[in-house]
């Protein structure tokens, strides 16, 4: 119930080029929330009582921050309360808080916001699972269960809750709650510089990159089991298990939660939301409590593999079908899962050639100058 609305909070009051670095705040304080706990556990390691009541302290913490903060321009503009959505808009895009927007680019943004809003609302739209019959609606709800199972199935929260267990059957030779808190301090490290990683590569190249690491990290994991040279490689577990959390980092483990905030429709974007957050939190669910089980029946260097297979498969998916989102606006975005795919591709191929002419002008007028 807290996650999904801090996701579909920063994309509603941000700006298509900073709204990567935004969403993102959310990745990094579930990363630093984990580590916490690491931390706590490698200094608390017997008394799981007080690690319980500090961390009901943040609760009340993050009750006390939440209550001042405003409502959104899109959700006040929903409920038809205009004057407060414009205070609103001044207020995020750092003016003065007043129902009088005075920057003409404010003006023109609130106006295609409150236009786009106000059709759907004057057009009646049908309840949240009439709704899905929408292609806006269901194929975004579709690519994103699918890439959170793919998420899953990798074993990336596997790796982070059984942390300490797996790495003493890989062999680390360290503390292994030492380990865990190295895994944690990368997880945070490797999700600093995410924000402008995600602007340079792009969603989807950077799932890609993300899926073939985790990918051959689990492999190499695996086979050092097979291989007596790769045990003579010093640290090779430690270096494979942070390496595969700080690839899974990069891409994997964020985008499904990052991309959320992005592909689905403002009039079903919290319902639509909340069942994705809650699909995924059911699904590493099962893959938490199933792991014991898997290692008992199959051993650990084949749960390793199956791992690296779906970080293999989840490559594939990426490429397939997984969006680009990057400097788009949430309407354009929606605009593209309303048109069939062949149109889509049209349009695609449309605004490359227009670009493409754009810049042979561009190219051409400053050679004659």
């Amino acid at each position: 119930m807290s996650g999904a609305p801090v996701g579909v909070y920063a994309a509603e009051i941000s700006m298509p080029k900073i709204r990567g670095r935004l969403i993102l705040g959310t990745s990094i304080a579930v990363a630093s929330g984990i580590t916490l706990i690491y931390l706590l556990g490698f200094f608390i390691r017997h008394d799981w009582q007080l690690i319980a009541l500090i961390c009901s302290g943040y609760q009340i913490v993050s009750l006390l921050c939440v209550i001042p903060m405003p409502e959104t321009p899109s959700w006040l503009i929903s409920k038809g309360r205009i004057a407060e959505a414009k205070a609103s808009m001044n207020y995020f895009r750092g003016l003065e808080k007043s129902a009088l927007i005075t920057n003409t680019e404010v003006e023109v943004e609130f106006n295609i916001l409150k236009n786009s809003i106000q059709l759907d609302v004057g057009g009646q739209n049908p309840s949240f699972f009439r709704s899905l019959k929408l292609p806006e609606v269901y194929k975004p709800l579709l690519i994103l269960i699918t890439f959170l199972a793919f998420q899953q199935a990798t074993g990336v929260l596997v790796i982070i809750v059984y942390a300490v267990q797996i790495s003493t059957e890989a062999g680390v030779t360290i503390d292994p709650v030492l380990c865990a808190v190295l895994i944690g301090v990368t997880r945070v490290l490797s999700i600093l510089p995410m924000g402008i990683i995600l602007e340079k590569l792009g969603r989807r190249r950077s799932g890609i990159i993300s899926a073939i690491g985790m990918c051959c990290c689990m492999f190499l994991l695996a086979a050092q089991s097979w291989c007596e040279w790769l045990n003579k490689v010093p640290l090779l577990p430690v270096i494979t298990l942070v390496g595969f959390i700080m690839l899974s980092t990069l891409g994997l483990y964020t985008l499904p939660f990052f991309m959320i905030s992005e592909l689905f429709p403002q009039q079903v974007r919290g319902p639509a939301s909340g069942i994705t957050v809650a699909v995924g939190l059911f699904l590493s669910f099962v893959c938490i409590k199933t792991y014991p089980f898997m290692k008992e029946a199959i051993g650990n260097k084949y749960c390793f593999v199956v791992y690296g297979v779906m970080a293999f498969l989840a490559t594939i998916f990426v490429y397939l079908f997984l969006p680009e989102t990057r400097g788009r606006t949430l309407l354009e975005i929606e605009e593209d899962f309303r048109r069939k795919w062949y149109e889509n591709h049209v349009y695609q191929c449309q605004k490359k050639y227009t670009k493409f002419l754009l810049n042979k002008q561009t190219s051409h007028y400053a050679s004659n100058t």
